[in-house]
């Protein structure tokens, strides 16, 4: 008695495209199986593409047939035409040399061969290439027309977090900004681009934030994503250089900001151990944890807890065999005192704001200039592609020539454009006055605040503080680098009371400006 098991096979695409059903092939199969009077056995139903054979109900179906190896005999597999069991001719081959290997034959019954005649694989062949070809066009043609909507400023496929697919009304698709999602990454890249958290508790703390969570990787992605400034980036194809295109959709964040984030995360990932990094674990015993530095290794003091006979003991400790390690809250409690260093003394508010609105007139003169010498340059350039194109218009010029002058300042049209943003955005002076006012306020008492803040807030005061890791001998704290506001702040005080000092002492020898106490070395 002849036996057949039947394959049925077909892709949600084939369906919506060609029509095809489960149904229509099944009745031809049975059909097929009637007139020649061969007992069906099994039938295998498979929604899954041809191009490979891993798809769940095939590995299945082979899987069941070699586990019955000892009851094995031998049947037929029915499928309609060929590309109904591959669409891979080099994988076809190799899986009929398989089945026949398990005394199973396929055989398609509208394009039935007797592969034991030579010529049939010829015929084989071309049933099995034929579609393989039509695939491959396929997507040749679906490659070519995503970067030509790219190169046209259009985000293909799914939009990131922040964004969502849309469609008018005559079914043009569009991407539009979601909030609260967009409102949250923005949070979360200025965030990072301050350098001072990691981007764990970054992510963790927008996850609390209202709308869609994002996993690890998702929000690392987001951050790479030059989407997210109003670019797309075009991969590198054939003789197509990669390079970036102006995007059609809403920017949500500045270039500027945008490599700011770029630069933090390559420190970062370069494991500096001078960064401030660090995991947060338990949040009030451990707030410095990742930001000091060993006395005698130089590696990275983390922290944990010993059991004593009544208590636990808190400790911040090294991992290396040097054995250094001090009690957490006494650490905390100096680290506090520390800051009150920056505390401001009696009329140290009024000079500091003087010296910053003057600085702040400084500057946004030298911005000023500035801008004029790149305004210049880019009038200068775009009157020498206005030349090349009177030229070419005159026939003075080939085209090749014209599309080679206008790509060789192409790069410095953007560069020159990209500075000119940055120095608009950076050359704002609204409220001014009102904004160094509300920045003053809030250190007047630097330590009081980070005493009373979470230990996130605490972990970005210290990053704001400190550029790098402060290395803790037990007494002191010793760092390369400090925040420039501190610094000066920290020497006003010094020289405010040094000035008290000689009043009372009646010394008249001059005393120059030096770091606060534990410093050493600073860089101003």
């Amino acid at each position: 008695m002849k036996v057949a098991d039947l394959y049925i096979r077909v892709s949600t695409d084939e369906q919506a495209d060609k029509g095809y059903s489960q149904r229509d092939q099944e009745e031809r199969l049975r059909k097929h199986c009637s007139s020649l009077n061969i007992t069906i056995d099994k039938i295998i139903y498979e929604d899954h593409s041809a191009k490979t054979f891993e798809r769940p109900e095939w590995k299945k179906y082979l899987f069941s047939i070699r586990k019955g190896r000892g009851s094995r005999q031998n049947k037929f597999l029915f499928f309609t035409k060929w590309d109904r069991f591959s669409r891979n001719t080099s994988e076809a081959y190799q899986m009929i040399s398989n089945l026949n290997k398990l005394c199973i034959t396929p055989q398609a019954i509208e394009q039935p061969l007797d592969l034991r005649v030579p010529e049939n694989k010829l015929l084989l062949a071309i049933y099995l290439s034929t579609p393989e070809v039509e695939n491959d066009r396929r997507a040749l043609n679906v490659t070519y027309g995503m970067r030509r909507a790219i190169k046209e400023g259009r985000m293909m496929g799914i939009a990131p977090y922040g964004y969502i697919n849309r469609c008018t009304q005559d079914g043009r698709k569009y991407v539009a900004v979601k909030e609260p999602e967009a409102t949250n990454m923005i949070w979360a890249f200025k965030q990072v681009a301050k350098g001072h958290l990691p981007t764990a508790v970054i992510l963790k703390e927008m996850n609390r934030r209202e709308g869609r969570k994002l996993t690890k990787n998702s929000f690392m992605d987001g951050l790479r994503n030059i989407a997210y400034c109003g670019k797309l980036f075009l991969k590198a194809y054939n003789d197509e250089e990669e390079k970036i295109v102006e995007g059609k959709h809403e920017a949500l964040i500045s270039e500027e900001l945008f490599m700011k984030v770029q630069r933090v995360l390559h420190r970062k990932s370069n494991k500096d151990a001078f960064l401030p990094a660090g995991r947060i674990i338990n949040e009030e015993r451990y707030p410095l944890r990742g930001l000091l530095l060993c006395p005698q290794c130089n590696k990275t003091l983390t922290a944990s807890s010993a059991k004593g006979r009544s208590k636990h003991y808190y400790y911040y400790h090294c991992t290396t065999s040097c054995g250094f390690r001090h009690n957490s809250e006494i650490v905390n409690d100096l680290f506090v005192e520390e800051l009150s260093k920056f505390r401001f003394s009696i009329g140290a508010e009024k000079i500091l704001k003087t010296i910053l609105e003057q600085n702040f007139s400084i500057v946004s003169n030298g911005l000023n200039d500035e801008r004029k010498v790149l305004q210049n340059k880019l009038n200068a350039i775009e009157g020498r592609i206005d030349k090349a194109r009177d030229m070419y218009l005159e026939d003075k010029l080939d085209e090749e020539d014209f599309k080679r002058i206008k790509m060789k300042y192409k790069v410095e049209i953007e560069d020159i454009n990209f500075k000119l943003n940055s120095l608009k955005t950076s050359g704002h002076t609204d409220d001014i006055e009102k904004k160094m006012t509300q920045a003053l306020n809030a250190i007047v008492n630097i330590s009081e605040r980070y005493n009373n803040a979470s230990t996130i807030d605490k972990r970005a005061i210290v990053g704001l503080i400190y550029p790098e890791k402060l290395t803790f001998d037990g007494e002191y704290f010793q760092t390369t680098k400090i925040n420039s506001l501190a610094g000066n702040i920290a020497l006003i005080n010094k020289e405010l009371g040094n000035k008290k000092n000689r009043q009372r002492s009646e010394k008249t020898s001059n005393v120059g400006l030096v770091t606060s106490t534990g410093f050493k070395p600073v860089t101003f």
